[in-house]
């Protein structure tokens, strides 16, 4: 039992884990909220084998699918809040369409989401499944031996212990192009208990403000060379800029996709290529404009000895979450990729909806400057 952790949060934290791998394994879970217990299932799951296990159950004819605020607004509802769909007819074409389509009909009752909902909403999103659940209530004597029990202040706890529980699992130099001094040290933990990376490229002091970068995942861009971002070039960018001036520290966080993962990264892209930017494509699959928690960030790089940092971004969301984590921000660095005809509407996006700071002469001059 990790120190500072309690026997019941160790519990809760298990029956967490438990639950959010059911989920992503696209099986039904009972979640118990305030008295009230029900089956949840995340949306994309759904399919007829599911529907005639569903159908079993007492209340199935109050069935209702559960979509955050940003999927009501793009079905024409903008409630600004989370709220439930009544789905009784448990037909998974429908339910495919009220969870994730470009347009799709309303015609079942809408109603405010309860503290149950909510917390199925939460389950699906740390499952990386679309951010909709089916949830059809149980009756008192219903016991599904099948489903896997998630009780209340479990998905609190879960997260209360992930920070907790963040550690040092591995370190190693490992030489890079244009850097060579450089070592990687692996993090296990945080949301998700997922491996997390610290780079630390050269010798930066850490008693004095270290150069950092907060770095997300990006498959296509970091490794493929994706032209519908500047991710890989950031990357790289940041990389050189350590390894030329007093070195620095770049977190490499696995939170692909703005937070939703890689296969809903991939729904995502196929919207932007029916004309959505990347932050309405996001909405229309339920998603906020940004899915990612940064405090295992601010833990990791404490653990490394850091305590002030000159942050290497122009997303205002970063620095904010290092301050609000008691890191000292002493200054703010900008990190620009070379503009691509296939990346500039995602650069504008990031500048005019989600307030990066990215000036358009910057986006006219990068290209030539490369």
């Amino acid at each position: 039992m990790l120190e500072g952790v309690t026997r019941n949060e160790a519990a809760a934290r298990l029956r967490a884990e438990r639950a959010i791998a059911e989920v992503r394994a696209g099986r039904p879970v009972e979640l118990a909220i305030g008295g009230a217990r029900a089956l949840v299932l995340g949306a994309d799951a759904f399919d007829a084998e599911q529907a005639r296990y569903f159908a079993g159950f007492k209340h199935a004819d109050g069935a209702r699918l559960a979509l955050s605020a940003p999927r009501l607004g793009k079905l024409g509802l903008d409630r600004g809040e989370a709220g439930t769909i009544d789905v009784s007819c448990l037909d998974p074409a429908r339910i495919a369409r009220l969870a994730s389509a470009r347009e799709a009909k309303v015609d079942g009752a809408v109603r405010d989401a309860d503290r149950l909902d909510r917390e199925a909403l939460d389950l699906v999103r740390l499952a990386l499944a679309l951010p909709s659940a089916l949830v059809v209530e149980l009756d008192a004597d219903e016991r599904p031996a099948d489903a896997l029990p998630l009780r209340e202040g479990d998905l609190e706890a879960y997260r209360r212990a992930g920070i907790v529980g963040l550690r040092i699992v591995g370190r190693a130099p490992v030489p890079l192009e244009g850097a060579p001094k450089t070592e990687f040290v692996v993090f296990r933990g945080g949301e998700g208990l997922r491996d997390q990376v610290a780079i630390i490229v050269g010798e930066p002091d850490m008693s004095k403000a270290v150069t950092v970068r907060l770095h997300s995942a990006c498959l296509t861009g970091d490794l493929f060379g994706s032209l519908k971002c500047d991710c890989g070039d950031q990357l790289r960018g940041a990389v050189k800029r350590m390894a030329d001036g007093e070195g620095g520290v770049l977190l490499y966080l696995d939170q692909e996709g703005r937070g939703s993962g890689i296969g809903n990264k991939m729904h995502a892209y196929f919207l932007q290529s029916q004309g959505l930017d990347t932050y309405d494509a996001d909405a229309t699959l339920g998603f906020e404009p940004d899915q990612r928690q940064f405090d295992f960030a601010a833990e990791m790089l404490r653990q490394l000895g850091v305590t002030a940092i000159r942050i290497l971004t122009n997303n205002p969301q970063k620095i904010a979450a290092m301050r609000d984590a008691g890191l000292v921000v002493e200054d703010e660095l900008r990190m620009f990729g070379r503009p691509t005809p296939q990346n500039m509407r995602y650069l504008e996006a990031k500048r005019d909806k989600a307030g990066h700071k990215i000036e358009d002469r910057a986006l006219r001059t990068l290209g030539a400057a490369e």
